[in-house]
């Protein structure tokens, strides 16, 4: 085992028996100094992997020597959160700086000297500009969600924060994806850095089925309402617009369904108490963009919606990164029409990705009886009444026939004359017409 004595006992109280091939490849190069990247699936323990080695090296009131950044205030939050205990146990203070919470108070905790933070890049620059932290004791900067931050704008603010630590600062990027970036940080770091990639041979990821249920955009709404009433159901929502997340979330507030959103525009506060209140269990759907829910780990989720299809693969595969972590089952079910249907299969054709139905309240593969006794195929996954709640035009009466001799009857009912015509004729009553 390469955890550290000092850690083991949280280790052991965390319930973890054995480590992830991520924190078995990457523990030995992480204190001898190495520039990494690692790569692993979702849920296979990367906080712990970068963390533990990292935290072992450092020194008390020795100033800043670890700086993880996040692309997201929760996920800087949750890494924090995982890495106290730990950071506690060998003397060490770590922080959270982000870009929605209070600034005064981070500026209080940054009093305190810490030896590690954890930030959202944007904030964590205009700190080090306003001379609030110095980054030169700075040993190791970490690149968490690195296929993400490592688009811009955040490359050129993580080149500026490490521009701002010493030239010899250890670089560590970690991601569950490949990142076309990863094969030129020599020329933008100034470093060379070994890839490690434990994909092939990581099997943390527990059994996850990925379902699609067909419906138009009309009922996507109703299908998510149906799902949100299945029996004991939590899901992550996705969306790619904040648009079309805050629609839904008004449709939402009027129907009994226990939900919350992360969106850019809430306070700090309010986001934390969405996401610890869907950690708990007292929220069914959290509504997220792929920003909000970059990297987020919630024990035991048992599914994933996409309310929208993902337009990049990498997106898809973090999307569904959220389920099924460390061995627990998950499912992921994306609504979409077929044009959806037909892309997301182009788009990530590793997954085996099964048309769903409701039957009975549950998922299922197999169509409901009516369905086949109707010979619908293709028909939108069936929500047990999405089609039936769609309301319904009244038909019009049908027309009187005609009747069949060649002299037409007289319509019993004159039509009214025009306004205009009315007011004419009244002005010429009386009065004879010119031939």
């Amino acid at each position: 085992m390469t955890i550290a004595t000092p850690f083991q006992t949280l280790w052991q109280q965390a319930g973890f028996k054995e480590e992830t091939p991520i924190q078995q490849a990457v523990a030995k190069p992480l204190r001898e100094d190495e520039s990494i990247v690692g790569l692993a699936p979702t849920g296979s323990g990367k906080t712990l992997a970068f963390g533990l080695p990292l935290l072992e090296k450092a020194l008390p009131q020795a100033g800043v020597q670890i700086v993880i950044l996040a692309p997201s205030q929760e996920l800087a939050v949750q890494t924090r959160d995982v890495l106290r205990p730990y950071a506690a146990a060998v003397g060490l203070s770590i922080v959270a700086v982000t870009g929605s919470a209070n600034v005064k108070r981070q500026l209080e905790q940054l009093k305190k000297k810490p030896e590690v933070i954890v930030a959202t890049a944007g904030r964590l620059l205009e700190l080090v500009a306003a001379g609030k932290v110095r980054l030169h004791t700075l040993a190791t900067l970490v690149v968490d969600e690195a296929d993400e931050l490592l688009r811009d704008p955040g490359l050129g603010q993580v080149r500026d924060l490490a521009m701002e630590a010493p030239s010899d600062v250890q670089l560590a990027f970690f991601s569950a994806t490949p990142s076309p970036m990863f094969e030129d940080l020599a020329k933008w770091f100034g470093q060379d850095v070994r890839v490690i990639d434990v994909r092939a041979i990581d099997h943390t990821q527990g059994a996850v089925r990925h379902l699609f249920v067909q419906t138009d955009n009309a009922h996507r709404e109703t299908w998510l309402r149906h799902l949100a009433h299945l029996d004991k159901f939590q899901a992550l929502v996705f969306f790619n617009q904040n648009a079309v997340m805050e629609k839904v979330a008004r449709t939402l507030s009027h129907q009994q369904i226990k939900f919350a959103v992360l969106s850019k525009t809430d306070r700090a506060a309010n986001r934390a108490k969405a996401l610890t209140d869907f950690r708990k269990g007292r929220l069914t759907l959290l509504l997220v963009t792929d920003m909000a829910g970059r990297g987020l780990d919630i024990p035991k989720l048992p599914a994933v919606i996409n309310y929208q299809t993902p337009t990049r693969k990498e997106a898809y595969i973090h999307r569904a990164g959220r389920t099924g972590r460390m061995g627990e089952p998950g499912t992921v079910v994306t609504i979409g029409d077929d044009h959806d249907k037909r892309n997301l299969r182009h788009l990530v054709p590793q997954y085996d990705i099964r048309r769903a139905f409701l039957v009975d309240g549950k998922l299922s593969l197999t169509p409901p009886p009516r369905e086949n006794a109707a010979g619908a195929a293709g028909v939108v996954a069936d929500a047990a009444a999405a089609t039936a709640a769609a309301p319904t035009r009244p038909s019009r009466p049908a027309a009187k026939a005609q009747p069949a001799s060649g002299k037409r009857e007289a319509v019993a009912s004159v039509r009214k004359p025009h306004k205009k015509a009315r007011a004419r004729d009244q002005k010429n009553k009386g009065k004879r017409k010119p031939h």
